[in-house]
Parts: structure tokens; C-alpha cells; sequence
């Protein structure tokens, strides 16, 4: 094998695990100017999740450096980190882009002693559960991907390598507007089945992306009694088969309405009265119920698919804007940017650090399943919990006590990428 072929190799492998990539290597960056005194940049890939104003203004004030976001939909984020890690410094998503992120060499490990808070980052990441009652949950749960192995392969013994750094996280299920659905249920009533339930046929929505997708619509069948799996977080390719039989010839009957692609677009849908249930993402309820349409985030009673997010390093990036990438990574266990993402439903891996950031009323709602004592603001300063109200699903440990399936990358995923661009395009 010559050296070419060395490099090439991960890009191939890369290329199996996509199914399907398009373009080439992004060349970015001028050579540093020795000579002059310039804040480093650290470019950051990811979704709209995490890459908002608010969140890079803060941290540039904090940490004197200059930051790019690139927000873009999660399976176009995937895509390009595996085929271009020089065009990134750091990659924000989910855990199940680990795998494909790792095999295809596009991201280094993070050294474990340079995350200043690892102590106090809670077991959920670290050993799969919150409590000894907690679902491990099917799939890619983080825990079984977050140390790398001292033979290179990611597995749960731990290290001081890890693949990414636990952060935000939090369990999706779907939101539904109750002028037209009638209000379930937490746990007893609420059902992943709603989704291909024929009454609500046409006004149904779905997340166009593969590795998210398809559990969505997995547990809906499962839900609504169309068919069972073995193991939901490794359906084989004949449950494929059967389950995608099932979907495409409900996208015949025009039963789906739209498939979204970011938290805005899933926003746009249910404000527009496109759909009146679909895939959702808890920040998407949170800023429509603060426009006054009331979208139930439910609590189904087979359980919520989890989702874990990850911050990578990219293999390209060195030097001065490693250290910045490490510097942004400590940043977000700082505190504040807990709080912040706590105020739109998402979760923090060390979250007491984030308690002082926020009020007792903010606390008591978004980690313990208490009634609001006040009416709560978004991060978008408009009112999205009014007083009284109870988070659904309850605390922090009553969700991730719920898992039925994480975010993963199957043995199957080759196969479930060729079903999926069927489904989407038939």
C-alpha cells in the first residue's frame, strides 16, 4: 500500500459508512501571522441546537477568543466533519455520529486531565445510569462509546482517552397541539404510535435525519401494533425491510405532511398548521408555546429515545487553537452555559455547577419536577412556563429513568441510509 493510499484509506471507509458522500476536502486557513498578536479562532461545526448567538457572544466575552459557528442540518453536519476534519476545530452533535466520526479518523481523543471539571460530571455518561431504578436504554448509550480502549476501539472500560466531551443531553420524543389532539397522559396514555395513528393523517411530521429518524418511526410502529423488533437499537435489515414496507406505503396515502430538517424548520411546521403532531425537539415547544400555540412535548409510555451530545476534536486541529478548542470545552462545564440551555429543556452533565445560575423557581421546574412557583422565561426572554405548570415527564431522574432507545449508529446503518433515502424520495 503506498502512502496515498494510506491517507485515503479512512475516506473510503468513510465513504462505505455514509452510503453516499459528495465533494472533497475543504482547504481552510492562511498560515499564522508569526509576528503579530491575533485572537485565536476556533472554528466550531454543528447543529442549531447548540450553535446559537447567545451562547457564542458569551463565550468570546469570557474566554478572549473568537469563535465560528456553522450550523447546519445534522446529517449534512455528519457528512462533511467525516470527510473534512481540516475545515473544523471542534464538532457539536450527538452520540451517534461517534462511531462514524472515529472509524473515519476525523476526530482525535480529548485527554481527560485537561477537562478541568471531569469530577464532577455525573454517571449518566460515565456508567450508563443516574440512579440503580434508570433504563440503560438500547442502542449507542453513551457510556458503552465514550472512553477510547488502549487497542483504539471505544468501549466502557475507562481511560484517560475519551472520544467527546459529555455535555448537553436530554430525551425527544414528539410535540403535538392540543386545539387539535386531545392531551394525554405522562407515561400511561401518550404514545410514539400517535405518529402513524391514522386519525391524525396528514398533519404528521418527521426529523429528516437517518440515525433519528428511523427510532422515531421504529417505536412508532412498534407502538402503534404494526410490528415488534428484537433489539430496537439493532433492528436488522429485515425489520428494515418490514418497517420501511409499512412507512413508504403510508407516504403514498399522503399520511406525512413534511420532513424538517433543523429546530427551526420543525417550528415553522407546527406554527404554519402544516402538522399538528411531529418529531420534536424540546427547545422547538419551548419557543412555540412561548408564541401562544399550545404544543404538548410528550412523555410516551414505551419511553423517549435519548440523545446525548458530544464536542469533538477534530484530528486536524494543533497548537495555539487546540488549546482554545480545550478552553471552550472547560467553558461550557463552567456554569452559565448550563443554566442557559437549561432554560430551553436541555440538561448539562454537571449540573449542580449550573444550580447558581439559576433561580430556586428555574431549578425546582427544569431538574426536579416541581410545579413553577413564577412564570419561567425561555432564553428568548419570552414567558414559556407559566406558573403551575409541571415539566411533563417529570425530574431529570424520572426521563433518563425512561429511555427506551439512544441515538445510535447500527450494524445496519449502510442498509437503514439506503431505506431512508428510499422512504424520503418515494
Amino acid at each position: 500500500m503506498s502512502c496515498n493510499d494510506k491517507i485515503n484509506e479512512p475516506k473510503r471507509n468513510t465513504i462505505k459508512l455514509l452510503g453516499k458522500v459528495a465533494g472533497s476536502a475543504w482547504v481552510m486557513g492562511k498560515a499564522p501571522l508569526v509576528f503579530s498578536k491575533t485572537t485565536t479562532t476556533v472554528r466550531i461545526l454543528g447543529t442549531h441546537v447548540t450553535l446559537q448567538e447567545t451562547l457564542r457572544q458569551q463565550a468570546m466575552a469570557d474566554l478572549g477568543i473568537n469563535l465560528v459557528f456553522e450550523p447546519r442540518g445534522s446529517a449534512a453536519v455528519l457528512q462533511k466533519a467525516s470527510m473534512a476534519p481540516q475545515s473544523f476545530d471542534l464538532y457539536e452533535q450527538w452520540s451517534n455520529s461517534i462511531r462514524v466520526l472515529w472509524s473515519s479518523k476525523a476526530i482525535q481523543a480529548i485527554d481527560k486531565k485537561r477537562i478541568q471539571n471531569w469530577d464532577e460530571i455525573n454517571n449518566l455518561s460515565k456508567t450508563g445510569q443516574l440512579n440503580t431504578n434508570s433504563n440503560f436504554g438500547a442502542g449507542d448509550a453513551p457510556y458503552r462509546i465514550l472512553h477510547v480502549q488502549n487497542n483504539g476501539e471505544l468501549g466502557t472500560d475507562h481511560t484517560d482517552q475519551l472520544s467527546f466531551l459529555p455535555y448537553v443531553h436530554n430525551v425527544d420524543s414528539f410535540g403535538y397541539n392540543t386545539n387539535h389532539i386531545k392531551q394525554g397522559i405522562p407515561y400511561e396514555t401518550e404514545s410514539w404510535g400517535w405518529l402513524l395513528d391514522p386519525k391524525n393523517k396528514g398533519k404528521v411530521g418527521i426529523v429528516n435525519a437517518p440515525t433519528i429518524g428511523v427510532f422515531d418511526l421504529a417505536l412508532a410502529a412498534q407502538g402503534q401494533g404494526l410490528m415488534t423488533f428484537n433489539d430496537i437499537g439493532a433492528i436488522s435489515n429485515n425489520e428494515l425491510d418490514k418497517l420501511f414496507d409499512i412507512l413508504i406505503e403510508l407516504k403514498r396515502q399522503d399520511h406525512f405532511n413534511g420532513f424538517w430538517t433543523s429546530v427551526p424548520e420543525s417550528v415553522q411546521f407546527m406554527k404554519s398548521g402544516r402538522v399538528h403532531i411531529e418529531s420534536m425537539f424540546s427547545p422547538a415547544a419551548s419557543q412555540l408555546n412561548g408564541m401562544g400555540i399550545p404544543v404538548t412535548y410528550a412523555a410516551p409510555k414505551e419511553g423517549y429515545r435519548g440523545w446525548h451530545g458530544v464536542m469533538c476534536l477534530s484530528s486536524a486541529t494543533q497548537g495555539r487553537v487546540k488549546d482554545a478548542a480545550y478552553d471552550y470545552m472547560n467553558w461550557w462545564l463552567s456554569g452559565w452555559p448550563g443554566a442557559f440551555i437549561a432554560r430551553q429543556g436541555y440538561y448539562i452533565s454537571n449540573p449542580q455547577r449550573s444550580a447558581k445560575y439559576l433561580s430556586g423557581a428555574e431549578w425546582d421546574y427544569w431538574y426536579q419536577g416541581k410545579p413553577a412557583s413564577s412564570n419561567l422565561m425561555g432564553t428568548d426572554g419570552k414567558t414559556v412556563v407559566k406558573q403551575g405548570e409541571i415539566r411533563r415527564g417529570g425530574s431529570y431522574e424520572k426521563r433518563f429513568s425512561n429511555v427506551a432507545v439512544w441515538n445510535s449508529v447500527m450494524q445496519s446503518y449502510d442498509y437503514s441510509l439506503q431505506k431512508w433515502y428510499e422512504f424520503i424520495n418515494s
